[in-house]
Protein backbone atom coordinates (compact mmCIF):
# COMPACT_ATOMS: atom_id res chain seq x y z
CA UNK A 1 0.00 0.00 0.00
CA UNK A 2 1.57 3.58 -1.11
CA UNK A 3 1.20 5.87 1.83
CA UNK A 4 -0.23 9.30 1.04
CA UNK A 5 2.13 12.73 1.60
CA UNK A 6 -0.42 15.18 3.36
CA UNK A 7 1.42 18.40 2.11
CA UNK A 8 -0.98 20.79 4.39
CA UNK A 9 0.18 18.77 7.59
CA UNK A 10 3.82 19.09 6.66
CA UNK A 11 4.05 22.37 5.96
CA UNK A 12 1.62 23.51 9.17
CA UNK A 13 4.07 20.95 11.16
CA UNK A 14 7.06 22.08 9.55
CA UNK A 15 5.73 26.28 11.07
CA UNK A 16 4.82 24.61 14.28
CA UNK A 17 8.45 23.74 14.97
CA UNK A 18 10.05 26.91 13.43
CA UNK A 19 8.21 28.77 15.64
CA UNK A 20 9.95 27.40 18.32
CA UNK A 21 13.67 28.42 18.90
CA UNK A 22 15.80 25.90 19.58
CA UNK A 23 19.77 26.55 18.87
CA UNK A 24 21.72 23.63 19.99
CA UNK A 25 21.19 22.99 23.43
CA UNK A 26 18.28 24.93 24.13
CA UNK A 27 15.98 22.02 23.62
CA UNK A 28 13.35 21.74 26.46
CA UNK A 29 10.30 23.62 24.44
CA UNK A 30 11.27 22.03 21.14
CA UNK A 31 11.22 18.41 22.98
CA UNK A 32 8.23 19.27 24.60
CA UNK A 33 6.38 20.51 21.06
CA UNK A 34 7.81 16.66 19.85
CA UNK A 35 5.99 14.82 22.48
CA UNK A 36 2.58 16.96 21.46
CA UNK A 37 3.19 16.15 18.21
CA UNK A 38 3.52 12.42 18.57
CA UNK A 39 0.61 12.30 21.35
CA UNK A 40 -1.25 14.10 18.53
CA UNK A 41 -0.37 11.17 16.10
CA UNK A 42 -1.08 8.15 19.10
CA UNK A 43 2.86 6.84 18.81
CA UNK A 44 4.58 5.66 22.12
CA UNK A 45 7.55 7.37 22.65
CA UNK A 46 10.39 7.73 24.84
CA UNK A 47 12.34 10.90 25.92
CA UNK A 48 16.50 10.76 26.64
CA UNK A 49 18.26 11.88 29.30
CA UNK A 50 20.02 14.55 27.58
CA UNK A 51 17.57 15.79 25.20
CA UNK A 52 16.16 14.08 22.60
CA UNK A 53 13.04 11.75 21.66
CA UNK A 54 12.88 8.70 20.06
CA UNK A 55 9.09 7.09 19.24
CA UNK A 56 8.56 3.44 18.18
CA UNK A 57 6.58 3.00 15.30
CA UNK A 58 6.12 -0.61 15.18
CA UNK A 59 7.34 -3.58 13.09
CA UNK A 60 9.37 -6.39 13.96
CA UNK A 61 12.98 -7.73 12.77
CA UNK A 62 16.38 -6.05 11.81
CA UNK A 63 15.41 -2.40 13.64
CA UNK A 64 15.80 1.08 11.67
CA UNK A 65 16.69 4.25 12.78
CA UNK A 66 15.41 7.10 10.75
CA UNK A 67 16.53 10.55 12.21
CA UNK A 68 15.82 13.63 11.91
CA UNK A 69 17.12 16.87 14.16
CA UNK A 70 15.20 19.60 15.56
CA UNK A 71 18.30 21.37 16.88
CA UNK A 72 18.94 24.93 14.96
CA UNK A 73 21.84 26.86 14.29
CA UNK A 74 22.54 30.08 16.31
CA UNK A 75 24.57 32.18 18.80
CA UNK A 76 25.64 32.66 22.35
CA UNK A 77 26.54 35.77 24.12
CA UNK A 78 30.32 36.16 24.76
CA UNK A 79 30.31 38.84 27.07
CA UNK A 80 28.74 41.99 27.18
CA UNK A 81 30.47 45.31 26.10
CA UNK A 82 31.27 48.56 27.86
CA UNK A 83 28.75 50.07 25.24
CA UNK A 84 25.29 47.55 25.84
CA UNK A 85 25.91 45.36 22.98
CA UNK A 86 26.63 41.90 22.97
CA UNK A 87 29.48 40.29 21.53
CA UNK A 88 28.71 36.89 20.04
CA UNK A 89 29.87 33.63 19.50
CA UNK A 90 28.58 31.14 17.01
CA UNK A 91 26.38 27.75 17.77
CA UNK A 92 26.95 25.12 15.23
CA UNK A 93 27.88 26.15 11.51
CA UNK A 94 26.91 29.89 11.36
CA UNK A 95 28.68 32.69 9.57
CA UNK A 96 28.08 36.14 10.60
CA UNK A 97 27.68 36.97 6.61
CA UNK A 98 24.60 34.76 6.97
CA UNK A 99 23.05 36.36 10.10
CA UNK A 100 24.28 40.32 10.10
CA UNK A 101 21.02 42.38 10.17
CA UNK A 102 18.77 39.54 11.07
CA UNK A 103 16.13 40.07 14.02
CA UNK A 104 16.69 37.98 17.13
CA UNK A 105 15.62 37.08 20.63
CA UNK A 106 17.64 36.84 23.61
CA UNK A 107 17.19 34.38 26.31
CA UNK A 108 18.56 35.17 29.57
CA UNK A 109 19.25 32.20 32.20
CA UNK A 110 16.57 33.59 34.48
CA UNK A 111 14.43 33.09 31.60
CA UNK A 112 13.29 36.29 30.09
CA UNK A 113 12.91 37.01 26.26
CA UNK A 114 14.33 40.23 25.15
CA UNK A 115 14.85 41.15 21.20
CA UNK A 116 17.34 42.63 19.07
CA UNK A 117 19.20 42.88 16.04
CA UNK A 118 22.91 41.72 14.33
CA UNK A 119 24.52 44.51 13.73
CA UNK A 120 28.16 45.34 12.05
CA UNK A 121 30.10 47.98 14.04
CA UNK A 122 30.47 50.32 12.71
CA UNK A 123 27.38 49.84 11.63
CA UNK A 124 26.09 52.76 9.08
CA UNK A 125 27.69 52.77 5.50
CA UNK A 126 26.69 56.64 5.08
CA UNK A 127 29.09 57.86 7.66
CA UNK A 128 31.90 55.39 7.71
CA UNK A 129 34.95 54.66 5.49
CA UNK A 130 35.90 52.13 3.58
CA UNK A 131 36.14 49.32 6.45
CA UNK A 132 32.40 48.87 6.59
CA UNK A 133 32.19 47.87 2.24
CA UNK A 134 36.01 45.94 2.28
CA UNK A 135 36.01 44.03 5.70
CA UNK A 136 34.41 40.89 6.16
CA UNK A 137 32.02 40.77 9.27
CA UNK A 138 33.88 38.59 12.18
CA UNK A 139 31.73 37.93 15.31
CA UNK A 140 35.37 38.47 17.10
CA UNK A 141 36.14 42.17 15.74
CA UNK A 142 33.09 43.82 14.09
CA UNK A 143 29.82 41.90 15.08
CA UNK A 144 27.30 42.63 17.94
CA UNK A 145 23.69 42.41 18.89
CA UNK A 146 22.19 45.65 19.65
CA UNK A 147 19.35 45.07 22.24
CA UNK A 148 15.68 46.99 21.79
CA UNK A 149 16.25 48.70 25.22
CA UNK A 150 17.99 52.29 26.64
CA UNK A 151 21.04 50.59 27.45
CA UNK A 152 23.85 52.32 27.40
CA UNK A 153 26.68 50.14 29.32
CA UNK A 154 27.15 46.39 30.36
CA UNK A 155 25.78 47.59 33.83
CA UNK A 156 22.15 48.40 32.46
CA UNK A 157 22.33 44.93 30.21
CA UNK A 158 23.13 42.95 33.46
CA UNK A 159 20.75 44.65 35.26
CA UNK A 160 17.98 42.74 32.55
CA UNK A 161 19.41 39.49 33.16
CA UNK A 162 21.57 39.38 30.57
CA UNK A 163 25.22 38.09 30.45
CA UNK A 164 27.26 35.37 29.21
CA UNK A 165 26.41 31.87 28.04
CA UNK A 166 22.43 33.35 27.26
CA UNK A 167 21.27 31.74 24.10
CA UNK A 168 20.28 34.05 21.14
CA UNK A 169 17.84 32.65 18.21
CA UNK A 170 17.51 34.06 14.70
CA UNK A 171 14.02 34.65 13.15
CA UNK A 172 13.18 32.23 10.93
CA UNK A 173 11.38 34.60 8.38
CA UNK A 174 8.84 31.42 6.85
CA UNK A 175 7.63 32.29 3.22
CA UNK A 176 6.14 29.92 0.78
CA UNK A 177 5.76 31.14 -2.81
CA UNK A 178 4.85 28.83 -6.10
CA UNK A 179 5.87 25.43 -3.68
CA UNK A 180 9.05 27.05 -2.95
CA UNK A 181 10.16 27.28 1.00
CA UNK A 182 11.77 30.10 2.02
CA UNK A 183 12.67 30.20 5.71
CA UNK A 184 15.88 29.42 8.26
CA UNK A 185 16.21 25.99 9.81
CA UNK A 186 14.56 24.44 6.92
CA UNK A 187 17.97 22.02 7.75
CA UNK A 188 16.69 20.29 9.75
CA UNK A 189 13.02 21.02 10.49
CA UNK A 190 11.39 21.10 7.06
CA UNK A 191 12.97 17.15 7.07
CA UNK A 192 11.90 16.55 10.94
CA UNK A 193 8.18 17.55 9.43
CA UNK A 194 8.31 15.21 6.60
CA UNK A 195 9.37 12.52 8.94
CA UNK A 196 6.20 13.47 11.32
CA UNK A 197 4.33 13.43 7.66
CA UNK A 198 5.53 9.77 7.00
CA UNK A 199 4.49 8.74 10.93
CA UNK A 200 0.65 10.16 10.52
CA UNK A 201 0.43 8.67 6.80
CA UNK A 202 1.79 5.26 8.68
CA UNK A 203 -0.92 5.55 11.56
CA UNK A 204 -3.81 6.50 9.53
CA UNK A 205 -2.94 3.33 6.78
CA UNK A 206 -3.51 1.03 9.60
CA UNK A 207 -0.48 -0.61 8.90
CA UNK A 208 3.23 -1.40 10.40
CA UNK A 209 6.58 -0.75 9.05
CA UNK A 210 8.05 -3.52 7.11
CA UNK A 211 10.73 -3.84 9.66
CA UNK A 212 11.06 -2.20 13.66
CA UNK A 213 11.27 1.00 12.89
CA UNK A 214 12.45 4.26 15.66
CA UNK A 215 11.56 8.09 14.73
CA UNK A 216 14.22 9.58 16.30
CA UNK A 217 14.40 13.28 16.61
CA UNK A 218 17.69 14.21 17.67
CA UNK A 219 19.05 17.81 19.30
CA UNK A 220 22.17 18.06 19.13
CA UNK A 221 23.22 17.47 15.33
CA UNK A 222 24.52 20.60 14.62
CA UNK A 223 27.39 20.32 17.03
CA UNK A 224 27.73 16.52 16.00
CA UNK A 225 26.49 14.22 18.61
CA UNK A 226 22.97 13.91 18.01
CA UNK A 227 22.49 10.46 17.98
CA UNK A 228 25.91 9.10 19.44
CA UNK A 229 23.58 6.74 21.44
CA UNK A 230 21.01 4.27 20.16
CA UNK A 231 18.71 1.66 21.09
CA UNK A 232 20.72 -1.50 21.60
CA UNK A 233 18.60 -3.42 18.42
CA UNK A 234 19.34 -0.91 16.02
CA UNK A 235 20.78 -2.27 12.93
CA UNK A 236 20.97 0.78 10.21
CA UNK A 237 20.34 4.09 10.71
CA UNK A 238 18.92 6.36 8.33
CA UNK A 239 19.27 10.28 8.28
CA UNK A 240 16.71 12.68 6.77
CA UNK A 241 18.48 16.02 6.43
CA UNK A 242 19.22 18.59 3.93
CA UNK A 243 20.56 17.80 0.39
CA UNK A 244 23.45 21.21 0.23
CA UNK A 245 22.81 22.61 -3.93
CA UNK A 246 25.96 24.34 -5.50
CA UNK A 247 27.95 24.27 -8.78
CA UNK A 248 29.27 21.16 -8.64
CA UNK A 249 26.12 19.13 -6.76
CA UNK A 250 23.55 17.39 -8.42
CA UNK A 251 20.84 18.18 -5.88
CA UNK A 252 17.99 19.98 -6.81
CA UNK A 253 14.94 21.87 -4.84
CA UNK A 254 12.38 19.48 -6.54
CA UNK A 255 13.92 16.11 -5.56
CA UNK A 256 15.20 13.74 -3.43
CA UNK A 257 19.38 13.43 -2.88
CA UNK A 258 20.69 9.90 -1.97
CA UNK A 259 23.86 10.76 -0.35
CA UNK A 260 26.62 8.72 -1.47
CA UNK A 261 29.47 10.33 0.71
CA UNK A 262 30.16 13.37 2.99
CA UNK A 263 32.83 15.22 4.43
CA UNK A 264 33.25 12.34 7.45
CA UNK A 265 32.61 9.23 5.33
CA UNK A 266 30.98 7.23 2.53
CA UNK A 267 27.76 5.99 3.11
CA UNK A 268 27.19 2.32 3.68
CA UNK A 269 27.22 0.97 -0.03
CA UNK A 270 25.10 -1.45 0.35
CA UNK A 271 22.42 0.78 1.93
CA UNK A 272 22.57 3.45 -0.32
CA UNK A 273 22.52 0.65 -3.20
CA UNK A 274 18.52 -0.32 -1.33
CA UNK A 275 18.27 3.37 -1.47
CA UNK A 276 18.51 3.80 -5.27
CA UNK A 277 16.51 0.59 -5.97
CA UNK A 278 13.53 1.94 -3.67
CA UNK A 279 13.86 5.12 -5.85
CA UNK A 280 13.36 3.24 -9.29
CA UNK A 281 10.59 0.84 -7.62
CA UNK A 282 8.60 3.87 -5.87
CA UNK A 283 9.15 6.72 -9.13
CA UNK A 284 10.30 9.00 -6.33
CA UNK A 285 12.05 11.96 -8.77
CA UNK A 286 16.04 11.34 -7.46
CA UNK A 287 19.54 12.24 -7.82
CA UNK A 288 22.72 10.99 -6.04
CA UNK A 289 25.03 13.40 -5.05
CA UNK A 290 28.45 14.19 -2.38
CA UNK A 291 28.78 17.07 0.15
CA UNK A 292 31.97 18.53 0.72
CA UNK A 293 33.99 19.81 2.22
CA UNK A 294 31.52 20.78 4.86
CA UNK A 295 28.58 18.22 5.72
CA UNK A 296 28.22 15.42 7.67
CA UNK A 297 24.85 13.86 9.19
CA UNK A 298 23.71 12.00 12.97
CA UNK A 299 24.28 8.82 10.93
CA UNK A 300 28.48 9.64 10.99
CA UNK A 301 27.99 10.51 14.60
CA UNK A 302 26.35 6.93 15.54
CA UNK A 303 29.07 4.97 13.25
CA UNK A 304 31.92 7.37 14.93
CA UNK A 305 30.04 6.42 18.31
CA UNK A 306 31.32 2.46 17.48
CA UNK A 307 27.53 1.29 16.39
CA UNK A 308 27.82 -1.77 14.20
CA UNK A 309 25.41 -0.35 12.05
CA UNK A 310 24.95 0.77 8.88
CA UNK A 311 24.00 3.94 7.94
CA UNK A 312 22.73 6.14 5.10
CA UNK A 313 20.96 9.62 4.28
CA UNK A 314 18.16 11.22 2.04
CA UNK A 315 17.29 14.50 1.88
CA UNK A 316 15.64 17.54 -0.18
CA UNK A 317 17.72 19.73 -2.34
CA UNK A 318 17.90 22.87 -0.66
CA UNK A 319 19.45 26.26 -1.21
CA UNK A 320 21.66 28.42 0.97
CA UNK A 321 22.26 25.94 3.60
CA UNK A 322 22.77 27.47 7.07
CA UNK A 323 21.74 31.00 6.03
CA UNK A 324 18.21 31.94 4.89
CA UNK A 325 17.35 28.54 3.15
CA UNK A 326 14.99 27.55 0.54
CA UNK A 327 13.53 24.21 -1.31
CA UNK A 328 10.37 23.24 -3.07
CA UNK A 329 7.31 20.94 -1.78
CA UNK A 330 8.43 18.56 -4.36
CA UNK A 331 11.30 18.27 -2.65
CA UNK A 332 9.86 17.23 0.65
CA UNK A 333 7.58 14.91 -1.48
CA UNK A 334 10.34 12.79 -2.85
CA UNK A 335 11.59 12.51 0.32
CA UNK A 336 8.19 11.32 1.73
CA UNK A 337 8.11 9.00 -1.31
CA UNK A 338 11.28 7.40 -1.31
CA UNK A 339 11.00 7.17 2.63
CA UNK A 340 7.72 5.04 2.99
CA UNK A 341 9.01 3.11 0.36
CA UNK A 342 12.30 2.62 1.64
CA UNK A 343 10.65 1.27 4.99
CA UNK A 344 7.75 -0.60 3.40
CA UNK A 345 4.27 -1.67 5.52
CA UNK A 346 3.00 -5.07 6.37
Amino acid sequence: MKLKFDENYCIDTFKRLIDVDSTTGQYEEIQKLTCEILDELGVPYDVTHKGGVIADLGGEGNALTVTAHLDDIGLMVRHVNADGTLNLCPVGGLYPFYCVTENVRIYTHGGKVFTGSICRTPNSIHVTEEELRTVLPDFRKNVCVVLDEDVKTAEDVKKLGIDTGDYIALEPRFRMENGYMKSRFIDDKACAAVLFAYIKALKESGLFPARKTYAYFAFYEEIGHGTVWLPEDVKDILSVDIAPTGPDQNSNERKVSIFAKDSRYPYHRAMTGELIDAAKASGADYVVDIFTPHYGTDGDASVAAGYDIRHAAIGPGTLNSHGYERTHIDGLKNTFILLADYIGTK
